[in-house]
């Protein structure tokens, strides 16, 4: 009796550990005419404030947990980034740009500090300790490279004004940092299960960095309800990848593309060249089919800790496909539609492999893609290696309203803009407009000490294009601070841009501080002059060859002893004459010998 208790308590607290809902992770699956697929993994994790602070770790991770408390984070934000978005192919950016960041690494975070400069010497202990965390160069994030936003991040924990008196918000870009396999797997051992069950399991690196974009994102906060009930901590990790379908689908052992014959080419007719001889391959009319396991590699490993809270299983996987495309299942799994007809979800179970298939048969129809709010795009003008200037073109797609937005730069400290030159204009007049840009904040930079900070508060009319602009000098660098490849250039950062409410900024709550919309533009590759660097070689080659050359004849001067020939005890003339006499004769016999020989052949 007492064995059957204990085993019945036993399966008791099995069940409340599986049934904890404080751990849950979603897959959406979103198909991108005409042959993209946006995957989005999400992984969302929670724990009481009071068993954080009193380091009782469950779906926390203990290594980044005591790293938040011992800098004193209150909140962080982490991206790393590969890739550019391609706004007028795939439309809106996923969870409306809130989980994207910068080319390379980008991190921003909220420190508890007493001033300034306790709250920079924290902001330093924590990129050390994410560095070696997450085996990236975030130690490489100085006081040139981190500024103090003002206008373009707001907390997203909800804490009261008296606990964030003393926080102070830093950021910090690297977009030179390229981000691969070292960067995923520090990743995934912060889940509970490892990336060895659930949907995490199709987290391969071969796959995710062969991605057209990929975005992976931690987000570390803290929530007090508004009826005073207990804090919480929440973490949320999120990786967003753009797949190419074809490509996702060549066999591993031999990705070689092979060419389709002529007689399958699908044409757009569209193109005013169509024809018999000339052909513009087009896959919008060949729709999508394919499988979880073509695309990732493998199938689902079961789902991880996917029962809620009243012991049913949550959906794990989230496609959305109108309701009218078949797909197909094999596994164990309860399926979910939606009421609005655009999706379905699938709940999985811990223990059998899951596969899903998008049919070929049937209607190929998508569902459509929600349009981004704002259009932006920068580059650099002019030419040169003294000065040159950059240009952001900004559109607004709504012929119904205006738009409002806060444009935040980080510029390097070597490129110096000139705040005069900076101008804004419609694209329909060459006049710059007062109207547009109605607020600045503008911070130079110091040589070798921070960078420069521009925030702008710009007004864009609907179904309009705004010309950003101003002119920069470029500074000379010392030789010993160019990289190993300088020839190629120097990144700088993308540019950010958070999409303000109609309804103006200090009457939102905390729900609607959450569905902000972010952009980011893509990174700009900055030439500097570059130095000969062959020279200093030359001239240490030269001045040693020359050194060499005068050290080995004073040297030889001051070293050798120098007599006179008669001085020499046993030193004979008449000698040396008759035994250079001797040889001569010897040699002149041989010769005589050889030339009677060949007469006598």
């Amino acid at each position: 009796m007492k064995r059957f208790v204990c085993l019945l308590l036993s399966l008791l607290l099995g069940l409340l550990v599986s049934a904890d809902p404080r751990y849950k992770e979603l897959l959406n699956l979103q198909p991108l005419n005409p042959a993209s697929l946006l995957a989005s993994f999400n992984f969302w994790s929670t724990a009481s404030l009071q068993s954080y602070e009193q380091q009782h770790f469950k779906y926390i991770p203990r290594s980044l947990g005591q790293i938040l408390q011992h800098a004193k984070t209150r909140e962080l934000h982490l991206r790393f980034s590969t890739g550019r978005w391609d706004d007028e192919s795939w439309g809106a950016r996923p969870w409306g740009g809130t989980k994207e960041g910068g080319t390379g690494v980008e991190l921003w975070a909220w420190v508890e500090a007493d001033s300034d400069s306790g709250s920079f010497a924290r902001w330093v202990t924590l990129n050390n300790a994410l560095s070696g965390l997450f085996c990236a160069s975030l130690n490489f994030i100085d006081s040139t490279r981190t500024t103090r936003p003002r206008m373009t991040f707001e907390p997203a924990s909800s804490m009261s004004n008296t606990s964030s008196e003393n926080l102070y918000l830093l950021h910090g870009t690297l977009p030179r940092e390229v981000v691969c396999t070292e960067n995923l797997t520090p990743f995934l051992k912060l889940l509970p299960c490892k990336g060895k069950a659930g949907i995490a399991s199709l987290l391969d690196g071969h796959k995710l960095f062969d991605a057209s974009w990929q975005s992976m994102a931690i987000d570390v906060r803290s929530l007090c309800p508004e009826n005073q009930s207990e804090c919480s901590i929440e973490m949320e990790q999120t990786v967003d990848m753009v797949l190419d379908v074809d490509r996702s689908k060549r066999p591993r052992d031999n990705p070689i593309p092979r060419p389709i014959p002529s007689e399958h080419l699908h044409c757009d007719q569209s193109k005013p060249y169509a024809g018999n001889e000339a052909c513009y391959p087009s896959d919008a009319d060949l729709g999508q089919s394919w499988t979880i396991t073509e695309i990732f590699g493998r199938p689902i490993q079961g789902s991880c800790l996917s029962e809620g809270s009243q012991g049913q299983l949550r959906d794990s996987v989230c496609i959305n496909v109108p309701h009218e495309r078949e797909v197909n299942l094999y596994g164990d799994a309860v399926e979910t539609k939606n009421e609005a007809g655009t999706g379905r979800c699938f709940a999985i179970p811990a223990s059998n492999p899951f596969e899903m298939v998008l049919s070929h048969i049937g209607p190929q129809t998508f569902n459509n893609i929600s349009q981004p709010l704002l259009y932006a795009s920068r580059s650099f003008t002019g030419h040169g290696q003294e000065r040159g200037g950059v240009q952001t073109l900004l559109t607004n797609p709504s012929t119904t309203s205006l738009i409002e937005f806060v444009y935040f730069e980080t510029l390097p400290w070597f490129m110096k803009p000139y705040l005069h030159t900076l101008a804004a204009r419609l694209s329909t007049s060459s006049i710059s407009s007062a109207e547009i840009i109605k607020e600045t904040f503008y911070r130079p930079a110091l040589d070798r000490r921070r960078g420069t900070q521009l925030e702008l508060l710009i007004s864009v009319p609907a179904n309009s294009t705004v010309i950003l602009t101003y002119d920069f000098d470029k500074a000379i660098l010392r030789y010993t601070e160019y990289p190993p490849d300088a020839n190629r250039g120097f990144d700088v950062a993308p540019a950010v841009i958070r999409l303000l409410p109609a309804f103006g900024n200090a009457t939102r709550s905390f729900a609607e501080r959450q569905a902000e919309v972010y952009i980011r533009t893509s990174s700009l590759l900055l030439p500097l002059p570059t130095p000969d660097f062959s020279m200093p070689y030359n001239v240490i080659i030269l001045t040693s060859t020359v050194m060499a050359l005068a050290f080995g004849m004073i040297f030889n001067l001051l070293v050798r002893r120098f007599v006179g020939a008669d001085e020499v005890e046993g030193w004979s003339v008449a000698a040396f004459k008759a035994k250079a006499r001797g040889r001569a004769m010897v040699l002149r016999d041989r010769v005589m010998r050889k030339g009677m020989e060949k007469k006598a052949q």
